[in-house]
């Protein structure tokens, strides 16, 4: 490990002499590859500057307890060494996590699926519920949304809604909401007051760029139809909405959110992009013997993760036993403490493996 951390410190220098290098600073394209290179392993570096001052002074406060003879100094010292101790611990836990691998998804943008599942109209309301939650929390975030999809049912529900949530480590944040979300409360449509549970499927995928995906034009089907509301009910009589088919996995997207038909084009091949990478990286990771099933759940979207129970006020999650009961600032929202928990419980999960 320590050997790693002298190599990164070692190019971290490197990185600052080759930035200031007046031929390097005549060629942007490499002078930003450096640049980035330096701010992907700035922080790790900083830390571990920090932990060798640390280690040097403890060693300082060690010696004079072996050296000192005086009652007074010696307990100064033991003082001394102990908060060290405490510090020098603290940095070698952030060093071994900023060491793990890095998910090269984590920067990008992220695509959420919302679909609304068992349960009826009830399902179509929660997926709506979910939707607005998300959205808030990019509003939180302070990212940029832009709904890609939606089909809405006739009491203001959402049969499947598909929006783009862009800004920095928008996927790192939400990648582990994937899978089935369920609800249990008393139904605006139930007379008899009875508590009914339904279901709504999320699928985070990270945003792909073109370079990511390798789409040829002969792969696709791209058929053209006249985008309809709820109930069926004509939107426009221009035939704007656009349904994108991959041939060769038989992925279909549609889009018909927006009047213009190119804008439409753009969005389902966003959406088929990400799709795409998602399969694809799936499909590797089943691949690879060793693979680790982790305490968040193995991202299956066939996976019930959480539910929230409008009767009590609650919100759990199953893979952390976690419970809060705050569900209408959870549903505002408020998603910062699950967040932060299925991070730090995946990344203790990927320690595990390091030792």
């Amino acid at each position: 490990m320590f050997a790693k951390l002298d190599r990164l410190e070692a190019k971290y220098e490197e990185l600052n002499r080759l930035m200031s290098d007046p031929a390097v600073l005549q060629d942007q394209e490499r002078w930003r590859g450096y640049v980035k290179s330096h701010a992907e392993i700035g922080e790790v570096v900083a830390v571990y500057g920090e932990y060798k001052r640390v280690a040097a002074e403890m060693e300082g406060a060690r010696q004079m307890l072996r050296d000192e003879q005086d009652a007074e100094m010696r307990e100064l010292a033991e003082s001394e060494v102990e908060v060290l101790r405490e510090r020098s611990d603290e940095l070698m836990r952030r060093l071994r996590v900023l060491l793990l691998p890095k998910d090269p998804n984590d920067e990008k943008n992220v695509i959420i699926e919302i679909r609304a599942g068992t349960g009826g109209e009830e399902a179509a309301l929660f997926a709506g519920d979910l939707l607005r939650m998300y959205l808030r929390y990019a509003e939180r975030r302070g990212w940029r949304a832009e709904m890609l999809n939606a089909n809405e049912t006739d009491l203001g529900g959402i049969k499947e809604a598909i929006v783009l949530l862009e800004g920095r480590g928008a996927y790192s944040e939400l990648k582990f909401e994937s899978g089935v979300h369920r609800v249990q409360r008393v139904p605006a449509t139930e007379s008899g007051g009875r508590i009914h549970t339904s279901a709504a499927t999320v699928a985070v995928l990270p945003e792909a760029e073109e370079v990511d995906v390798e789409i040829r034009p002969e792969e696709l089907r791209v058929d053209v139809f006249c985008s309809t509301g709820p109930g069926g009910q004509s939107v426009n009589t221009t035939q704007s909405a656009v349904r994108v088919t991959h041939l060769p996995t038989g992925i279909v997207v549609s889009c018909q959110d927006e009047k213009s038909q190119h804008k439409n084009r753009d969005k389902a091949m966003k959406v088929l992009r990400a799709r795409l990478l998602d399969k694809a990286q799936q499909e590797q990771q089943e691949q690879i013997a060793s693979s680790r099933k982790t305490q968040v759940g193995t991202g299956d979207r066939s996976e019930r993760i959480r539910t929230y129970n409008f009767p009590q006020n609650r919100v759990s999650d199953h893979r952390l036993n976690l419970t809060l009961y705050r569900l209408e600032e959870v549903l505002q929202g408020d998603l910062h403490e699950f967040v932060s928990a299925l991070i730090t419980s995946d990344q203790a999960e990927k320690l595990k493996t390091l030792d």
